[in-house]
Order: structure tokens, then C-alpha cells, then sequence
């Protein structure tokens, strides 16, 4: 087991969540699954209580504990992208199985997890600060989806 590791609430679709992520992301996998012993506010006895997995490369751990709890924007897994084709299967994947779209490459998924789905070319420029920084954000800004020939174009000037 991580010595750091994120957890999760979800009300009781864990193991699905894990599921999902696992398939979609590349260094990415479905851990241990462990079972309640009783019943709990949040499920019965024999539900998964804890799923264990990994999200490109970071241990989670997603706890079924019922509608206590809520997810916000103040958490967000960012996902870097190398180009359009990536982040489009990315984005689609949330956004087309449940989940929704956002700005400035935000998606939720149908979990309430949020994404940042962004292409290296805006970090990239953002990094570079200045003129540039301020023409990547400027594009951005209106986007959804990051467009990256868009990006790309603002960095050209």
C-alpha cells in the first residue's frame, strides 16, 4: 500500500468508478475490493465498502458511504494530453458516459469526480508567462473541450 493515497467518496458506485477509470487510463488498475462486514448507513452487509485502484499512476481508495458527502470543484484530477486525438478520447469518455462538460477543459463524470482534461501545449504555454501565456488564455477561455489547433494557433500570435 502508497503511503499517501487519495480518497474518494461516492455515494455507492465505486467499484464502477474504478472500473471505468481503469479501462480508460493508461497506468491505470482495479485493486482490492473489500466487502462491509454489517450493514452501514451507506449499504449493506456484503456491498464493496472500499475499492482500491489507480488513476495514471495515483493509488485511490473510493469509499461507498452513501449521500453524506458531496464532490466539488475544489478537487479535480488534471490529465495531461499529448494532442486533439487524446483529449478528445478522454473527454468524450466522461462527458458520453454520464458525465458533463464544464469550461476551460472541466468535465465531471457521472460519479461527481471532476477532470481537467488538458493538452500539454496550453501548460506549456501558460508556463512560458508573458504574451504568450496571455494569448493561450485568452483562447481558453471560451472553450469547453480544449481545441488544440486553436491553442496552437494562439501561441503563434
Amino acid at each position: 500500500m502508497s503511503k499517501n493515497t487519495v480518497c474518494l467518496w461516492y455515494e455507492r458506485h465505486a467499484e464502477e468508478a474504478a472500473r471505468f477509470y481503469a479501462g480508460l487510463f493508461p497506468d491505470s488498475s482495479l485493486g482490492a475490493i473489500c466487502r462491509a462486514p454489517s450493514d452501514y448507513p451507506g449499504g449493506k452487509a456484503g456491498d464493496p465498502l472500499t475499492v482500491a485502484f489507480v488513476v495514471a499512476g495515483i493509488p485511490c481508495i473510493g469509499i461507498n458511504g452513501g449521500t453524506r458527502f458531496t464532490h466539488s470543484e475544489a478537487f479535480s484530477f488534471q490529465i495531461a494530453t499529448e494532442d486533439q486525438e487524446e483529449t478528445d478520447r478522454y473527454w468524450n469518455a466522461i462527458v458520453n458516459n454520464g458525465g458533463f462538460e464544464s469550461h476551460c477543459g472541466w468535465c465531471k463524470d457521472r460519479w461527481g469526480i471532476n477532470w481537467q482534461i488538458t493538452p500539454r501545449v496550453l501548460t506549456e504555454a501558460m508556463a512560458q508567462g508573458g504574451d504568450v501565456a496571455k494569448r493561450a488564455f485568452a483562447a481558453m477561455m471560451p472553450m469547453r473541450k480544449i481545441d488544440v489547433a486553436a491553442i496552437e494557433a494562439a501561441v503563434r500570435g
